[in-house]
C-alpha cells in the first residue's frame, strides 16, 4: 500500500514556516506498513495543485492532503479535490452548527466566507476536527482514497491519530517496524562499502545508512503482518551488522545516544570523567551533561581557552606552549595529564583546535584538532582535520572526543561487557 502526501501553502512553499506536516504524516504512516515514494508542496494555485493531485491519485493508494481547506479565496484544496473526483460541494448541517456554536462561545460574529467550510464533498466521509473550524475529509474515488486535513499542526495531528490511522489500519494490516543500529568512528563511505553485498540483494528487511555528526546510523525495516513477525525478520540483519561492524556499535535502542552510552559505560566501571577545553568552549561537557544522571560520573570541567589560563589551571609548561603551540599534540597532552591530576578523575579528555574562521596558517590551517584522552595515565593523542565553519568544526570535534573517550575506554576494560543496550 503506498501513500502520497501533498502540503498546500504559498508560505511553506517560500520557506516562511517550516513544513512539520510531511514529516510527521510520513512518520504515521512508516509506522502502519504504508510506503511513502514522493511528497510534494505546492502553492495556493488552483491549476498547480490539480496537476498535482491528478498525478498522484494515479500512482497512489492514499493521497494525503494538508492545508488550503481554510474560508479564504486561496483556500482551494477542498474545490479542487471535489472537481477531480466529480463530486458537488454540498452543506453538511451538522458542522453548519459547529461553526455557529464555534463563533458563539467566542460570542462573535463570523463573517459570509466562514460557511464555505461547512462545504463537503458529496459521499464523502467527514472527519470531527476537534480543534478548529474545517473538518478532515476522506473521498474514497475508485481505487484511491484522498484524505483532506487542516494545515495547523494542532488541528491535524489530533485528528490523523484519532481519526486517520485507524482508517488506514484497516485498509492495511500488515505493519512497518524500524531498528537502528549507531556506529561511530567510521565514516559513512565506509559503512555503506561494508554493507554493499546486504544492500545489494535487499528485499524485505531493507537497509539504509544515515550520516551524522562524528556517528553513521544504520536503519533496518521490515514489513510482516503483525510487530512480532517483523522484529524476527530483523533480528539475523543486526546480528550480522554486529559481526561487522563490533565495537564501534554503541547502540541499537533508539533513545541512546553517543554520550550516554559512554555515561553507562563509566558507571559500569566505577569511573570518573573531567573535560579540559579550548576550541570547543565548553560543548563537550554541555553536551555530555544533556545525559540525566551523568552527575555520578562528571564532577566538573574546565575551559582554558588562553594560553595563560592552560598554565594555571592544568599545568601545561611554558616550554611546551612556546616551542609546540596551544594547537599541538604536545599541548593537548599536557592538558589531558593535567585535567586528571587537577581533578582527581580516571578519565581525562582534552581539546585543542582552530575553529576559525580566522587563526589558521598553511602549517596549522583552520580545522586542525588535537584530542587527548587519559584513562588512568594512559594518554593518547589524535589528530584531525575538520571541514566547514566554526560551528561545524566544534561540532565535529566534540563528537571526535567522545568517540575517542568511549574507544580508549573500551581498550583499558576490554573484558568488560560494554554492550548491555546492544540487543
Amino acid at each position: 500500500m503506498t501513500a502520497e502526501i501533498i502540503c498546500v501553502g504559498t508560505e511553506i512553499l517560500m520557506g516562511n514556516i517550516v513544513n512539520t506536516n510531511a514529516a510527521f504524516i510520513a512518520e504515521r504512516c512508516a509506522g502502519l506498513g504504508i510506503s511513502n515514494f514522493f511528497q510534494t508542496v505546492v502553492g495556493d494555485n488552483e491549476d498547480r495543485l490539480a496537476a498535482v493531485l491528478k498525478t498522484a491519485m494515479e500512482r497512489a493508494d492514499v493521497v494525503i492532503l494538508s492545508g488550503g481547506l481554510g474560508p479564504t479565496e486561496d483556500d482551494l484544496t477542498k474545490e479542487v479535490a471535489s472537481r477531480l473526483c466529480n463530486r458537488e460541494l454540498i452543506e453538511d448541517a451538522e458542522w453548519r452548527k459547529r461553526i455557529e456554536e464555534f463563533f458563539a462561545l467566542r460570542k462573535s460574529v463570523p463573517t459570509e466566507n466562514n460557511w464555505k467550510q461547512a462545504l463537503v464533498p458529496q459521499g464523502c466521509i467527514v472527519l470531527d476536527n476537534k480543534n478548529g473550524t474545517a473538518p478532515g475529509i476522506i473521498i474514497e474515488e475508485q481505487n484511491t482514497s484522498v484524505i483532506l486535513l487542516p494545515g495547523p499542526p494542532n488541528e491535524l495531528l489530533p485528528l490523523f491519530d484519532e481519526l486517520v490511522v485507524p482508517y488506514l489500519s484497516a485498509k492495511n494490516p500488515n505493519v512497518i517496524v524500524s531498528k537502528t543500529v549507531k556506529i561511530c568512528g567510521v565514516g559513512e563511505s565506509r559503512v555503506e562499502t561494508m554493507l554493499l553485498d546486504l544492500i545489494d540483494n535487499q528485499t524485505n528487511p531493507t537497509i539504509a545508512t544515515y550520516a551524522k555528526t562524528g556517528e553513521v546510523h544504520v536503519r533496518v525495516t521490515a514489513s510482516a503482518e503483525s510487530e512480532k513477525e517483523a522484529r524476527k525478520l530483523i533480528k539475523p540483519v543486526v546480528k550480522e551488522l554486529k559481526s561487522r561492524f563490533g565495537d564501534d556499535i554503541y547502540s541499537t535502542d533508539d533513545e541512546t545516544t553517543l554520550e550516554k552510552s559512554i555515561a553507562e559505560l563509566l558507571k559500569a566501571n566505577s569511573l570518573s570523567v573531567t573535560f579540559a577545553e579550548s576550541c570547543t568552549g565548553g560543548m563537550l561537557s554541555a553536551r555530555f551533561v544533556n545525559t540525566p544522571g551523568v552527575s555520578e560520573v562528571y564532577k566538573q570541567g574546565i575551559v582554558t581557552y588562553s594560553n595563560k589560563a592552560k598554565r594555571k589551571y592544568l599545568g601545561v609548561k611554558k616550554g611546551t606552549l612556546k616551542k609546540y603551540g596551544a594547537v599541538s599534540e604536545q599541548t593537548a597532552f599536557e592538558m589531558a595529564k593535567g585535567a586528571a591530576r587537577e581533578f582527581e578523575a580516571d578519565v581525562a579528555v582534552a581539546v585543542t583546535g582552530i575553529a576559525g574562521p580566522d587563526g589558521g596558517s598553511e602549517e596549522k590551517p583552520v580545522g586542525l584538532v588535537y584530542i587527548a584522552c587519559n584513562v588512568l595515565g594512559k594518554i593518547e593523542v589524535k589528530e584531525y582535520r575538520f571541514k566547514g565553519d566554526r560551528g561545524r568544526v566544534r561540532d565535529s570535534a566534540v563528537s571526535a572526543a567522545l568517540t575517542l573517550m568511549r574507544r580508549c575506554i573500551l581498550e583499558h576494560y576490554s573484558e568488560v561487557a560494554f554492550g548491555d543496550n546492544v540487543k
